[in-house]
């Protein structure tokens, strides 16, 4: 099975939609259909069922797919391995974002190229639900997380930025007027909590348990492995929930007001790396913060 053939199925198989799936890999229907039939003949049985309403994968084709999807993610990481050694690229260091404004660090990323064009370096948003578990894993090199962080196996380095927080409600929430507010009002309210697998201590950090006062901040219990849940559930007024400042430059939103907490602590943002996983690349990033210093947003 040829590597585009092998693409066409599994699009085919996420879409479900023979029309869908020709305009994501940008070919015609008639070559989607085309690859499908040879697929079928090649292993003697039908991949999917079709009839005029709708397509779904049949039993062997469900088998296929789950096969498949480790194959041909390989192949495609092998491709991408072998273009960038032919362009002089001998590693990657791959930097996760628990914040979302890797715009205003973009100093940081493009003096990283300059001093190590025989690198790539990849940064993408990652999952703050599990985000240790994204280093221990390997899936991110570093993190640029909150802190503290006090994990026997994360190493903590060069603070990135600092940042005051904000209270997101929606419109109608009591809680929307305009102005400062203090941390004490969400002892009268519910906060958002992700049931993460991380320790209390961290999440404390960034969503305290007490006013200052020490009054209890209750937790709304929720699903929220993405910054979308988060704005879905406040937006519908089913809780308050804070946030760092940044977010007012990257997420104007027409359904969510923000008021500036004037009593809470700053949130202050770092490089976090498993301690095993400490490589050159690793070291160089966080050289790159020391010396151009902590951003000014």
């Amino acid at each position: 099975m040829e590597l585009r053939d092998i693409e066409i199925f599994l699009t085919l198989a996420e879409e479900l939609h023979f029309g869908r799936t020709a305009e994501r890999l940008r070919v015609s229907p008639a070559r989607v259909s085309q690859a499908i039939k040879k697929q079928e003949r090649v292993i003697g049985a039908e991949l999917f069922v079709r009839t005029s309403r709708n397509v779904r994968l049949t039993p062997i084709g469900e088998q296929l797919r789950t096969d498949l999807i480790p194959v041909y993610q390989g192949l495609r990481e092998s491709m991408r391995r072998a273009r960038m050694a032919a362009k002089g690229v001998t590693g990657t260091l791959r930097v996760g974002m628990l914040a979302i404004n890797g715009h205003e660090l973009k100093p940081y990323w493009t003096a990283f190229r300059t001093r190590h064009p025989h690198w790539e370096l990849q940064v993408r948003h990652a999952n703050y639900v599990d985000a240790f578990g994204l280093l221990r894993r390997g899936e991110f090199d570093v993190l640029v997380a909150w802190t503290p962080i006090r994990e026997d196996d994360l190493i903590v380095g060069p603070r990135v930025f600092r940042e005051r927080k904000v209270l997101m409600s929606s419109l109608d929430h009591p809680l929307a007027d305009p102005g400062p507010v203090s941390l004490e009002v969400l002892a009268d309210h519910s906060v958002l909590s992700a049931r993460s697998t991380e320790p209390e201590y961290w999440e404390d950090a960034f969503q305290p348990f007490f006013t200052p006062s020490g009054r209890a901040i209750p937790r709304h219990q929720a699903p929220i492995p993405t910054l979308e849940d988060i704005y879905a559930i406040v937006s519908a007024g089913e809780s308050v929930h804070s946030l760092g400042m940044h977010v007012t430059r990257f997420q104007t939103r027409p359904d969510i007001a923000y008021r500036l907490i004037e009593d809470g602590p700053e949130l202050h943002w770092g490089l976090v790396w498993h301690a095993e996983s400490e490589n050159d690349r690793i070291r160089a990033m966080a050289q790159v913060v020391e010396d151009l210093g902590e951003a000014r947003l």
